[in-house]
């Protein structure tokens, strides 16, 4: 009788049986080696995974900086000959409400509005300083605070009297 040592149900690579394959259906969970088809269709699903975690993650952000459907552009802004041009450069980016607050100095109007235009605002140099003066005398400190508009509450939302 002859000690021969069985072999092992794993084989590593460097094993001088590499070549060893497992039986179909021998419930090891390996049915012979794994090949990658093709280099390129690997790459391609990596692609196409990275940019849909990219556009799954900037999904969120793109969102918080859309305008709501439905906002009135020219009507809240206080007429005046610069009232289009301010549409155009701030509410590209900003609701109306967010200027509507401000109550800032011709000075810190200007300093606002350079940052801005800095960013990317679209303003016309030759338009910068009556879009300032127009800005500062609608929105300056001596005006009074801003009141936006309520809302009415909706039906059952109210306390009762009783």
């Amino acid at each position: 009788m002859s000690h021969r040592t069985q072999l092992p149900q794993f084989i590593p690579d460097c094993h001088p049986d590499r070549n060893f394959r497992f039986p179909k259906g021998s419930g090891n969970g390996v049915d012979g080696p794994v090949f990658v088809r093709d280099a390129k269709t690997l790459l391609a699903r990596g692609f196409a995974t990275l940019a849909l975690l990219l556009l799954s993650a900037a999904a969120p952000f793109s969102a918080l900086a859309q305008k709501p459907a439905g906002a009135s552009v020219v009507a809240e802004l206080p007429a005046g000959a610069m009232q289009v041009k301010a549409n155009t450069a701030c509410l590209e980016c900003h609701e109306a409400r967010i200027i509507l607050q401000q109550r800032l100095s011709k000075a810190a109007w200007t300093k606002e509005v350079d940052k801005m235009m800095k960013w990317g605002a679209q303003v016309d140099p030759a338009d910068r300083d009556a879009l300032i003066d127009y800005l500062s005398a609608n929105f300056s400190p001596d005006k009074p605070a801003y009141d936006p508009q309520r809302t009415s509450e909706k039906t059952g939302s109210a306390k009762s009297s009783k």
